[in-house]
């Protein structure tokens, strides 16, 4: 009885860390779409000869082409370190999973040769 609440409990576990990696997954793409949004926004800047506005809060405000640059580069810095701490996160989780996968499957399996 023990045993199988032990293998219940490790199952739910299990099934936490894969919904946290989901979740950490589908930002992980969010925060690359921004970035490549970020590159291209850079870009357009950079080939811009004429007014330059910035989105702030839903309002477009005029902007130096300077001021425009540092901004995105701010946010381009921002995503980047929210990936890194993301993909450390995403690490941390996989290593978990396979812990107790492994467990899971040690469980059952000795499970099993104790009820044969």
């Amino acid at each position: 009885m023990t045993e199988n609440n032990s293998i219940e409990k490790l199952t739910a576990d299990y099934q936490r860390v894969e919904e946290q990696l989901q979740a950490l997954s589908m930002q992980m793409e969010q925060f690359k779409a921004q970035k490549d949004e970020l590159a291209r926004a850079k870009e357009q800047i950079e080939k811009s000869n004429g007014k330059i506005f910035s989105s702030i809060g839903g309002a477009l405000i005029e902007s130096t082409k300077e001021d425009a640059t540092n901004d995105i580069k701010e946010k381009e810095e921002l995503s980047e370190m929210r990936l890194t701490m993301l993909k450390k996160q995403i690490e941390e989780l996989k290593k978990r999973e396979q812990e107790l996968r492994e467990k899971v499957t040690s469980m059952v399996k000795g499970h099993g040769a104790d009820g044969q």
